[in-house]
């Protein structure tokens, strides 16, 4: 238990920017799984074959939705919810699977 007031202040805080950060990371792993499951769409409608070049369309939906998942991720990193090696992590695994070519 803290005794002065500044620590009880900070555990607060603490509780507070808890609560966010959660929120924040949360909206991240929901916008990850909609981008996974669209690349999974395409490649079970046909869509999206590897070795081949996906129509506009296909190729501007998916760019669209990793440049919004990315920027959450970069804008998670520099309000200080992620680590830069965590963003770096998470977005390489998201470029491998959206870009794959064997």
């Amino acid at each position: 238990m803290a005794n002065s007031r500044s620590a009880k202040k900070r555990i607060k805080i603490n509780k507070r920017n808890n609560i966010q950060n959660n929120t924040y990371k949360s909206l991240i792993k929901y916008y990850e799984k909609v981008h996974l499951n669209l690349i999974n769409e395409y490649e079970n409608s046909g869509d999206l074959i590897v070795g081949q070049s996906p129509s506009d369309s296909v190729k501007k939906k998916l760019l669209a939705s990793l440049a919004l998942v990315v920027s959450r991720i970069d804008k998670a990193v520099k309000k200080k919810i992620f680590h830069k090696n965590t963003a770096i992590r998470k977005k390489n695994n998201l470029f491998k699977k959206t870009f794959k070519t064997s």
